[in-house]
């Protein structure tokens, strides 16, 4: 078992190096190979960290059961993707839209990409598959009002620029963390069955936990984690150094933060759809919408108002069309409890859509 966390050795060796040699890795990125060879090593040394929190996440998801295992999962990527919002902001202009762009691609990577071929993969697999609709549903019915107040809203408020007014931002910080612990509650105490199989829930109640293997699981869980925290700061160097110097459209930063927290997490979803288990599958893929959501809006709001930053949360009009597709869309995805490969295909296309809009609108 410990020979399979041979990448605690590279993840840890890169981390040191960054933090000793940071001047000298980082002080000049003129060259454009340099900058793409840091940026690819960052990037793979991340993504590897992030699949190894995805296994053990795995693990502790079979020795507790659902909805825990993919609750651990969730709450653990939208740590990372704060970290590595607050890093890039802090590095990044006075008035920031990072965080805007990165919450809208989350919802178009996760609702239309990886939902679209988890389901696309699943029916041709399986022809259909079956979830608990009452779970779906109570994602959906905490998602859709958070997503309209915090990315649709400040369009139409009476501060400037798509931004909120300290009031305003106050409030949307408290709804936010408010719904999600509701929905926590929901989630792990009162209908915890809307997030399970009937089968699981009876396996569970008899089963007797070994809490050693958890405590094995979680600290690797946590020794990984930090790695990826500690190089967020990092990466985003280079990350708007080349945006900038290749006139990237901004929302690309976002797009990339989004894929990267998002990777082994979209792995996982497919791997139980091909196995079968979709209602893992929607655990992971909504829980990730809904995590990032209310818990990214207030970090970077709380952020911009420690530092003095303008925090940009309204979407462009381009944008706040496909966001309501979107969600119009998943409302007929997740709301009869069966999926086909139809409708796996109309999300991918709703992705591919997305990817061409950040470039050319």
């Amino acid at each position: 078992m410990v020979t399979r966390e041979w990448p605690l050795l590279p993840v840890y060796a890169t981390t040191a190096v960054f933090f000793v040699f940071d001047a000298a890795l980082l002080g000049k990125l003129d060259n454009p190979l340099w900058v793409a060879f840091v940026l690819a090593w960052l990037f793979v040394i991340m993504l590897a960290a992030a699949f190894a929190v995805v296994r053990h996440s795995d693990c502790l998801a079979e020795i507790f059961g659902e909805p825990y295992g993919t609750l651990i999962l969730t709450l653990a990527i939208t740590v990372i993707e704060v970290m590595m919002i607050a890093a890039v902001m802090l590095t990044g202009p006075q008035e920031s839209t990072l965080a805007r762009d990165t919450m809208f691609a989350v919802v178009m990577i996760v609702f239309n990409g990886m939902a679209g071929l988890a389901l696309l993969v699943g029916g041709l697999r399986y022809h259909e598959q079956t979830y608990n609709l009452q779970g779906a549903s109570s994602f959906l019915a905490v998602i859709f009002p958070l997503a309209v107040l915090g990315l649709v809203l400040p369009n139409f408020t009476s501060a400037p620029g798509a931004t909120l007014s300290t009031l305003h931002e106050g409030f949307l910080m408290l709804m936010s963390v408010a719904l999600y612990g509701v929905f926590l509650a929901i989630q792990t105490l009162r209908h915890r069955h809307y997030f399970v199989t009937e089968e699981i829930v009876e396996t569970r109640d008899r089963a007797e936990l070994d809490l050693r293997p958890a405590a094995y699981h979680g600290i690797l869980l946590l020794a990984y984690i930090l790695p990826i925290v500690l190089l967020s700061k990092k990466i985003a160097v280079p990350i708007e150094h080349s945006i900038g110097v290749l006139g990237a459209p901004a929302a690309l930063a976002g797009f990339l933060v989004a894929a990267l927290i998002l990777a082994p997490e979209s792995l996982a979803a497919v791997r139980a759809a091909l196995a079968n288990q979709l209602q893992r599958s929607i655990n992971l893929l909504l829980g990730s919408v809904l995590a990032s959501i209310s818990l990214t809006i207030p970090a970077v709001l709380a952020i911009g108002l420690l530092t003095g930053r303008t925090v940009v949360l309204g979407l462009e009009p381009v944008d706040v069309i496909l966001l309501v597709l979107t969600l119009g869309m998943s409302t007929l995805t997740f709301g009869s409890g069966r999926t086909n490969i139809l409708l796996g295909a109309v999300h991918l296309l709703l992705f591919f859509s997305y990817l061409i809009l950040i470039f050319e609108r």
